[in-house]
């Protein structure tokens, strides 16, 4: 079969009008130059699309077949049209990222503020979830990019490293385990806690953790961000468990001490995830270049 947009246009017009000579109108083309490419149309297909009369032209059972997959067709080229003219003035589109705790408030803020003002047609539906809780929302195609610890199984998805993040210990200066320099986990659930609520990402790894050695962690209040988790630890409320970035905001005003926490499974590799990164659209494969480590950021 050898045709062009222009045939379909003009079947289209000849169909609709009921007549070649106000089809060829319709679609800015000569009478001549139009019977031509309805000849050609019919001869490329092996069959008769019009039944010509004194009255103009009816399509026959295989144009009416024609016309209906010509306006299907059509109608998605004028849609890719419309898409490539917002692309012409900048992407245009919405993302659906899904980050663990650590990626939304300590990593992410920066480099998704500066995309979002260098791309003010995209918008960014964003949602804290715990990495195992991300990984089906990618595969089965329910949400686009995902930020979550590499301790989750990747196989299958795109991924690529986003920043490192190292959790550790905060404790007040009079803490009985202030004066360590590193401490096991297990060895702090011995004492008293201030957590993030199980709610988020965090709070539930962590829960995850303790559960997984037989242990609970005895949170005597659960807040809302490390801030105020640090605020309740200087005051002594208990121990706080935070990403190191967010703890050094705090130790080094005095008051408190960070200390290494001593698991394999606290020093984690946040990873940039998709389903795959071929079928995704150009927005959504630009917002994940923007947000891959720069030239002097910590990964």
């Amino acid at each position: 079969m050898h045709f062009d947009l222009t045939d379909l246009r003009l079947f289209l017009n000849t169909t609709e009008s009921g007549s070649i000579t106000a089809g060829a109108a319709r679609s800015h083309l000569a009478l001549a130059s139009a019977s031509a490419r309805m000849r050609g149309l019919e001869a490329s297909l092996g069959t008769a699309l019009l039944t010509r009369g004194r009255r103009g032209v009816q399509p026959t059972a295989a144009g009416q077949a024609l016309a209906y997959h010509a306006r299907s067709l059509l109608q998605h080229v004028d849609r890719m049209q419309e898409d490539l003219g917002d692309y012409a003035s900048g992407f245009k589109g919405r993302v659906r990222l899904l980050c663990n705790t650590a990626a939304v408030t300590e990593h992410l803020p920066e480099p998704l503020g500066a995309f979002l003002r260098a791309h003010p047609n995209i918008d960014v539906d964003l949602q804290e979830q715990p990495s195992h809780r991300i990984l089906p929302e990618l595969r089965e195609g329910t949400a686009d990019v995902g930020i979550v610890s590499d301790a989750v199984d990747l196989s299958g998805l795109y991924a690529t490293p986003f920043r490192r993040d190292r959790l550790v210990l905060l404790a007040s200066r009079g803490h009985t385990l202030a004066r360590r320099t590193r401490v096991r986990y297990s060895e702090t659930l011995d004492h008293d806690h201030v957590g993030l609520p199980a709610s988020t990402a965090l709070g539930a790894y962590l829960d995850d953790q303790a559960a997984r050695i037989g242990r609970s962690l005895r949170a005597r209040v659960r807040v809302q961000g490390f801030d105020a988790v640090a605020r309740l630890v200087l005051q002594g409320a208990g121990l706080g468990i935070m990403p190191e970035s967010a703890a050094r905001r705090w130790s080094g005003r005095g008051g408190t001490r960070l200390l290494i926490l001593d698991e394999r499974w606290a020093d984690r590799q946040l990873m940039l995830c998709a389903r795959t990164l071929e079928a995704l659209p150009n927005y959504t494969r630009a917002l994940i270049q923007a947000l891959q480590p720069q030239a002097g950021d910590s990964t």
